[in-house]
């Protein structure tokens, strides 16, 4: 069952640099590119949720310190689940208007 860990820290990972490149360049994945409205904001999410798998994988491998069941519960679906509602904004949020940009309509 280690390989499923493995897996899943491979995943943490790529989550987590997929998150730091969109923090800093604003590039996404091209599936998501139509649907995104706020790069940052899935960033963000992607850190997260990254965070929450690597974190629960590092304790299965006892890499991290034990700590209690409810610690990895609640920290790790916490994690998640505010990375999932960064999700949901970064989608339905609508476009932000920059007040710089001249109207094109020129009223």
């Amino acid at each position: 069952m280690a390989w499923v860990a493995a897996t899943g820290m491979l995943i943490g990972l790529l989550a987590i640099a997929l998150g730091i490149s969109t923090l800093r360049t604003g590039w996404i994945l091209p599936p998501a590119r139509g649907h995104v409205t706020r790069p940052r904001l899935c960033g963000l999410d992607a850190l997260l949720t990254g965070a929450s798998v690597l974190l629960q994988c590092l304790v299965q491998f006892h890499i991290l310190p034990g700590v209690s069941w409810e610690v990895r519960f609640f920290g790790g679906n916490a994690l998640l689940l505010s990375g999932l509602l960064l999700t949901a904004l970064s989608h339905l949020l609508p476009l932000r208007r920059k007040s710089d940009h001249a109207d094109p309509s020129g009223i």
